[in-house]
């Protein structure tokens, strides 16, 4: 098997990562639908859905179906062209951030394979440029729909994302300062090498819960779901859409959902690192990934059947003058703290 590995052209390689971690994403964005509704049934003690397939479970595809054969409608003075483009902006960026995630690594033999579709040195970078392209998605189809609802919700979405967008990079530069790199699997290596993850460290602490609320922010999510909020917007963004476009917009808010869960579990949970077993077999490395990326999935229902959403002037006070001023502070303590360390060593 190791002699036929080596013997494969690199990209065929390529392609192999691609199909697995691009079709995990896409599907765990499906079940997430499902795990939406489930996860709520239990905490509000009813069943959830349970007609199509054991325990529901064909309930994503069902919807997939429904949304393929429905009819599109366009409405009547919108612009045709960013209205068809806009739900492409809100789902494909989502979808091409997890290309740098660092998953972990498959070993067979003596060879390794990173199980990742690429390994950048600017890994970060690379994430922060595509995932503020999402913002685009969620203006323009407001804005193309012609609807002042629709309008409302892209505004307030880009407002909210933006703010919020501060934070989540104040919060990351304190673990690229803390590990000294902008590649994401030099900062897992950095994390198992102290033998202590970053949301142990008082730095990586702050950062790590300021990382996680502006998560809920960048993603809409609930208490934080302006841009849908039904009671005054009707839908939102969104509320002229149908079909398959209709659906797009979901499948980029659970891709995001998903790439904000691996992005936390790289950033301050150690990847792939397993606790108190350094020198674990690769697949229960990857295993204690998909736990850690899957608790934050859970997390991300768990608040929105806890919490009751803020008012709109409240977002933005707590992004601008509470989580904002926290992060810089946060981030120019640590870059003084490791130049001093730096200095001294």
């Amino acid at each position: 098997m190791e002699a036929f590995l080596k013997d494969l052209p690199e990209w065929v390689l390529w392609v192999a990562k691609v199909a697995i971690i691009f079709g995990g994403l896409v599907g765990t964005a499906a079940l997430m639908s499902l795990a939406e509704r489930k996860v709520s049934a239990w905490m509000q003690y009813r069943h959830g859905p349970n007609r199509v397939g054991p325990f529901g479970l064909l309930q994503p595809l069902a919807d997939g179906i429904k949304f393929i054969f429905k009819e599109e409608l366009i409405p009547a003075g919108a612009n045709k062209f960013l209205f068809r483009l806009a739900p492409a902006l809100a789902a494909i960026p989502a979808m091409m951030t997890i290309a740098v995630i660092p998953i972990g690594t498959i070993q067979i033999g003596e060879t390794e394979i990173p199980f990742s579709i690429a390994q950048l040195d600017l890994g970060i970078m690379y994430m922060l440029a595509l995932g503020g392209l999402s913002v685009y998605g969620a203006i323009l189809g407001g804005w193309a729909s012609n609807s002042k609802y629709s309008l409302l919700g892209g505004l307030r979405a880009s407002a909210q994302m933006i703010s919020y967008e501060l934070t989540l990079i104040l919060s990351i530069l304190v673990i690229v300062a803390l590990s000294g790199s902008l590649d994401l699997g030099a900062i897992v290596t950095a994390q198992r090498e102290n033998g202590l993850w970053n949301v142990f460290t008082p730095f990586g602490a702050v950062a790590f819960v300021l990382f996680t609320i502006a998560s809920f922010a960048e993603t809409n999510r609930h208490p934080f779901d302006f841009a849908e909020c039904e009671p005054e917007l009707v839908g939102g963004f969104h509320t002229e859409y149908s079909a398959m476009r209709f659906a797009l917009f979901f499948l980029g808010e659970y891709c995001a959902m998903t790439v904000m869960a691996c992005l936390n579990t790289t950033l301050f949970f150690g990847g792939p690192s397993v606790p108190f077993w350094p020198e674990a077999p690769w697949f229960l490395g990857i295993l204690a990934f998909l736990l850690k990326a899957g608790f934050f999935l859970f997390l991300f229902i768990w608040v929105r059947w806890t919490l009751p959403r803020f008012r709109f002037d409240q977002l933005m006070r707590l992004g601008w003058k509470v989580a904002l001023p926290i992060a810089l502070a946060n981030l120019l303590v640590v870059g003084a703290w490791v130049a001093f360390t730096t200095k001294g060593s």
